[in-house]
């Protein structure tokens, strides 16, 4: 297709531009510090978190957080997380 848009004295279509990374938001104040802790789960562990988080007023955050929480404790090792 170049070829004939060469050959042809047709305008070659215009490159889309790479997006500038360097001009992308900087991270929010409240992650600054923070590390992303991940993992993958069934739709439903999901949506049994979003539950409780509604039913509660609170976040997924948060509710990891206190979840994280207790196995330090279960592990012999200090809360760090929550408040």
């Amino acid at each position: 297709m170049l070829d004939r848009a060469k050959g042809s004295g047709e305008a070659m279509p215009a490159l889309s531009p790479k997006p500038d990374i360097s001009s992308r938001k900087p991270t929010l104040n409240g992650r600054k510090g923070t590390k992303l802790i991940g993992g993958h789960f069934s739709p439903e562990v999901s949506t049994q978190l979003r539950i409780i988080a509604a039913e509660e007023g609170t976040t997924v955050q948060s509710l990891l957080g206190e979840a994280l929480d207790d196995l330090f404790v279960k592990k012999g090792r200090s809360r760090i997380v929550s408040g």
